[in-house]
């Protein structure tokens, strides 16, 4: 059986344990000792009792030890547990251990280093430094390696510029410092945000007599590279590998990423070769910055083969490394590969961010590729990655191209995916509620917003108005402005420009000068963009006296005109046959210093199209090329509109095959004009062909476009095949017009069909489309629309004149 004293001995905790033999005296007549506590309790006492008494019983313990031996192993562990007790002041433990110990011994030194250290690593930068400041003043300087932790907790414990501070004020006092010191110090500064101060450091380093070691250089490289000084950059890594260092790949991309945003491929593509020839290998670091070089620099296709380069030499691509493939391209025109692009990255399981994705989705809707876009969409709806923004771009472009059931379908899914809405996608369904006259429904969503958070703003209430205005309902526009106004919202120019150019649209200029008046009065500035409006909606009445006393207002106020205003003229000249007066006012606004533009030719082209002079409008054409003009769709359609009038299809045809060749894009009005055409000449088939051809290429036919095609089947015979043009309407969300009936009720009598005749008119009434005069006259059988003669049914039907007359 153990004696008592080795029992509670082995009772003991450790901790204590070693404190109870460490101070125990060597004489056999020894009282029993006390019960053991625990190590930081033989000096200190409860918090209430803070004071020197804590210091005195610390003193007592390293005062048992250091009387054994100067350098006794206990004494360490000791100090070590003292830094970890908070109730401890930094004075009381450097105190304590100079009471013990003289100033001048090396134990003192190495006692102090220590406690330093263990403040340091305790997590305790704050007491750390108030002992340092005591040690210092008590005439102890302790070892460099517990300055570095000094540095090092103070630069993670409170900021990077205390951590200089106290650096330099060691360095003043003629402390010697080492590469470990400079390193905490410089990586300190180059991590909050001090690059210049270190920098500065490295500069005295040499004048301090200490070298810099691998860590120093990389430091002052990532330093340097932050502070975009390339030149000085690529010196010290050149000293780096003279001093026998190799540069890390942190160090080589820093440098390689520096020079790309410097403008500098060529010296970034040799500091690359330098990293390979030195055995190290492609990185996607290394090729994300390289590609993303080529890409700033329009070299795409570079870029490109730069990634497949990488790819076989193993390197696995990342999503950052596409989305810089993705905006390069994207920025190129390179539709195509974006696409390709983005397939890769969703098969690799590399899609993550909604970013990439809604730039490739914008890419291709740009390229009207609607079918590739709804793909992509449709294979990561159910991942979570659309986000608010990829539904509001889709619905917006639907919107605007009158698909308004795809649209509100898109709204169903972005509601059940739990995606709410923003105002924007709100505005872009509002957009497409008025493109197709549903202002009841616009209404009753406008209504919708507060409910949800969303507080109408200016693109509401124009849009509303704007879309009142295309139903010819001028009232209930101004209704919105009235309710506009009384909701705080300020009415500005283009809110009162829409309503200005709404009475041009409904045909009551007369009253256009009368409001210009009333909203002056009101406190609206006009400005050019308002007369312009005024004037274009005169001249598009052929009022060109009235247009011409409103230029004359406009100048009397000093607002000067500008091509806008003049081309608006010269299209009016033209459009009444005055082309004289039009070249007359081409030269006046030359002589004035204003250059024309392009729809200023146009106007020209367009109008002596119209009168089936294409000898004067090619010659347009040559001035327009001659004065460093592209021709743009607007162009190309007046010359295709002018040579179909004048059935010369065959001519029309060259302008349509030359704008394919010129990447120009061919647009609904051209599909339009061409199929009127071919069909007129007998050539359905190709026709249709054409009509194939614009739904693959993403251009929404309109009323205008069916209208075209019901006309060549019914003139064609092909009944059957003009009544489905009904159901692909249906399909595609385009309202039927009153000429489309007209024409199938007229083909079913003409077939004796009268029963389907009368049906197609009891369908008119239920889809809210109106006959008219003709209609009853045809069914009266008191007028028959020659199908071998497409005379009447065009004298009948402005739409067939010209598609592109809008």
């Amino acid at each position: 059986m153990r004696p008592p004293r080795l029992r509670r001995a082995a009772s003991t905790p450790p901790l204590a344990r070693r404190l109870l033999c460490a101070a125990a005296t060597p004489t056999a007549s020894s009282a029993p000792a006390p019960p053991p506590q625990p190590l930081s309790a033989q000096f200190a006492n409860t918090a209430a009792a803070r004071g020197p008494a804590n210091g005195d019983g610390l003193a007592s313990s390293l005062r048992a030890l250091l009387a054994s031996s100067p350098t006794h192993p206990r004494a360490f562990p000791l100090l070590r547990s003292a830094a970890l007790d908070a109730r401890l002041d930094p004075d009381a433990l450097v105190d304590a251990v100079l009471s013990a110990a003289d100033a001048a011994s090396p134990a003192a030194s190495a006692l102090l280093s220590r406690l330093l250290t263990s403040l340091c690593r305790a997590g305790r930068p704050g007491v750390a430094a108030a002992a340092y400041a005591r040690m210092v003043s008590s005439g102890v300087v302790p070892d460099a390696k517990s300055r570095t932790d000094l540095l090092v907790a103070t630069a993670r414990g409170t900021s990077a510029a205390d951590a200089l501070s106290l650096f330099e004020e060691m360095r003043s006092k003629g402390y010697c410092a080492d590469a470990f010191m400079y390193d905490a110090v410089m990586r300190a500064c180059v991590k909050g945000g001090m690059q210049g101060d270190a920098v500065r450091l490295f500069d005295e380093m040499t004048g301090a007599g200490v070298k810099p070691d691998e860590r120093v250089y990389a430091l002052v490289i990532a330093a340097l590279c932050k502070l975009c000084d390339a030149d000085r950059a690529l010196q010290v890594l050149g000293e780096m590998k003279e001093a026998g260092f190799g540069p890390w790949d942190f160090t080589y991309n820093s440098v390689v990423d520096v020079l790309v945003k410097a403008g500098r491929m060529e010296e970034a593509l040799q500091v690359k070769d330098v990293k390979l020839a030195s055995g190290e290998k492609m990185d996607v670091v290394l090729v994300t910055t390289l590609m993303h070089g080529y890409c700033l620099r329009g070299e795409v296709q570079k870029a490109l083969d730069l990634f497949e380069e990488a790819v076989r030499d193993g390197v696995e691509p990342t999503s950052g490394v596409y989305g810089v493939l993705i905006r390069g391209c994207e920025a190129e025109g390179m539709t195509n590969k974006v696409y390709e692009l983005c397939r890769q990255m969703i098969e690799r399981g590399l899609l993550s961010r909604a970013s990439e994705f809604n730039l490739v989705i914008k890419s291709l809707l740009k390229e009207k590729r609607w079918v590739d876009a709804l793909s992509l969409f449709e294979g990561v709806r159910d991942t979570g990655i659309p986000d608010v923004f990829t539904y509001s771009i889709l619905i917006h472009w639907l919107c605007q191209r009158h698909k308004l059931r795809e649209a509100l379908d898109l709204w169903d899914k972005m509601i059940e995916a739990g995606v709410k809405p923003s105002i924007v996608t709100y505005h872009s369904l509002l957009l497409g509620y008025c493109k197709k006259g549903c202002m009841d429904e616009a209404l009753k969503l406008y209504s919708e917003m507060p409910e949800k958070g969303f507080t109408p703003n200016g693109v509401t209430y124009t849009t509303l108005m704007k879309g009142y205005i295309d139903t010819k309902d001028l009232d209930k526009a101004y209704a919105i402005l009235d309710e506009m106004r009384q909701n705080g919202v300020p009415c500005d120019e283009y809110a009162y420009n829409i309503l200005i150019n709404g009475l041009c649209v409904v045909g009551r200029v007369y009253e256009v000068d009368e409001m210009l008046k009333r909203f002056i009065s009101e406190g609206f500035v006009p400005t050019v963009m308002t007369y312009n409006s005024i004037i274009n909606g005169f001249v598009k009445a052929g009022m060109m006296g009235s247009a011409f006393a409103m230029y004359q207002q406009m100048c009397e106020k000093g607002i000067p005109p500008n091509i806008v205003t003049y081309t608006s003229f010269i299209d009016g000249y033209c459009r009444t046959n005055c082309c004289d007066l039009a070249l007359k006012l081409l030269n006046d606004l030359r002589r004035r210093g204003l250059q024309p533009d392009i729809a200023a030719y146009n106007a020209f082209i367009n109008g002596f199209s119209q009168q089936g002079n294409m000898s004067h409008a090619l010659q347009f054409l040559a001035v327009l090329l001659k004065d460093g003009l592209t021709p743009n769709v607007a162009v190309y359609n007046s010359f295709i509109t002018g040579y179909k009038n004048l059935k010369m299809m065959e001519e029309a045809s060259k302008f349509y095959y030359s704008m394919i060749k010129e990447g120009i894009v061919v647009d609904t009005a051209t599909y339009t004009t061409l199929i009127d055409g071919f069909s007129k000449a007998g050539n359905i088939t190709f026709a249709l062909e054409l009509y194939s051809e614009m739904l693959a290429k993403g251009n929404i036919p309109d009323d205008k476009t069916f209208t075209a095609l019901t006309h060549g089947l019914c003139r064609s015979g092909d009944i059957d095949g003009a009544k489905k043009l009904l159901d692909e309407m249906s399909r595609l969300d385009v309202r039927p017009n009153v000429f489309i009936y007209n024409m199938l009720i007229n083909a079913y009598l003409r077939d004796g069909n009268l029963q389907e005749a009368f049906r197609l008119h009891d369908e008119m009434l239920d889809r809210g489309i109106m006959p008219d005069d003709t209609t009853y006259d045809v069914l009266a059988g008191q007028k028959k629309l020659e199908a071998d003669g497409p005379a009447d049914m065009e004298n009948q039907n402005p739409i067939l004149s010209s598609a592109n007359e809008e």
